[in-house]
């Protein structure tokens, strides 16, 4: 059932990106190349599932849901810039900056920051209020005190051991502060109430440090085949990580702590909400 819905929220996040108005030019194709070349898409998925959790319709979310996978894409082309992380690869494939050049994936990021709040700000058909709640939490999400400020430290952190506080503090911005606002998206344009919005928001704030968790014990553990970039760029780079910090074993319980501690803030939602609690062990239990 899990499997099923995930690719019907996939499905339609996929289908929504190939009618996006690409035009021709290098910038368009340099755009799509990273959009379109794979990815989980968890974020529009945890907002669509998140909108329908709180009893509001996949597809009146689905432009805004599908404006946090333009953000994350854009900022996955400027990591993997040489003055950032440095990769050649990204979704198994050569990164955007070795097909287009470093000056074109820029660019291509900055478009897609850029679009996304412009599907942001398009017509959707839930109260003008709701949506411009949503507007102003993307951009906080996604700037200077969010996924930006995580970018920073976690530059700044490359070479320094760092105590297991500030490592957390790093990823609740870095890769927690877009996990977060796409489940408070969902809620928020979905018709939730504020009880079920907080609740959302404490799943989520879980769900991403489990997330990065888990993608710090792959790059221990996994190939770069598998995971579609370059293995033990972590180690390489120098950064602190949970299994450098905690060890591999002490890293896996704080795996299984977070995930335990998401399904547990979904326990004030009258019905079932399967379709998250299977997300949260999907993220846990994921090979790339």
């Amino acid at each position: 059932m899990f499997r099923t819905l995930l690719e019907s929220y996939v499905g339609k996040i996929d289908v929504f990106f190939e009618n996006l108005p690409w035009d021709e030019e290098t910038m368009g194709q340099s755009m799509r190349y990273s959009l379109i070349g794979g990815g989980k898409r968890i974020r529009p998925v945890l907002a669509l599932a998140a909108a329908q959790a709180v009893g509001g319709k996949a597809e009146q979310v689905l432009p805004a849901a599908c404006a946090l996978e333009l953000i994350h894409t854009y900022s996955l082309i400027h990591d993997d810039l040489p003055a950032m992380d440095n990769d050649d690869y990204r979704r198994g494939r050569l990164a955007n900056h070795k097909v287009f050049g470093e000056g074109k994936a820029i660019l291509a990021g900055d478009g897609l920051l850029t679009y996304a709040f412009e599907l942001l700000a398009s017509p959707l058909p839930v109260p003008s209020e709701r949506q411009l709640r949503v507007l102003k939490e993307v951009a906080q999400a996604a700037g200077p005190e969010g996924m930006v400020r995580g970018q920073v430290l976690d530059l700044e952190a490359e070479g320094k051991t760092l105590s297991l506080e500030e490592i957390e503090q790093i990823h609740r911005l870095k890769t927690g502060a877009m996990l977060i606002v796409s489940a408070r998206l969902g809620g928020i344009l979905g018709g939730g109430t504020e009880e079920q919005i907080r609740a959302l928001t404490r799943y989520a704030q879980s769900l991403g440090l489990a997330f990065q968790i888990k993608d710090d014990i792959l790059d221990l553990e996994g190939d770069s085949e598998t995971l579609g970039k370059p293995a033990q760029s972590d180690l390489k780079q120098e950064k602190s990580t949970y299994p450098s910090l905690l060890g591999l074993a002490g890293a896996k319980e704080q795996l299984a702590v977070k995930v335990q501690e998401a399904h547990e803030a979904l326990s004030i939602f009258s019905k079932p909400v399967d379709f998250l609690h299977s997300l949260a062990d999907y993220i846990a239990d994921r090979k790339h």
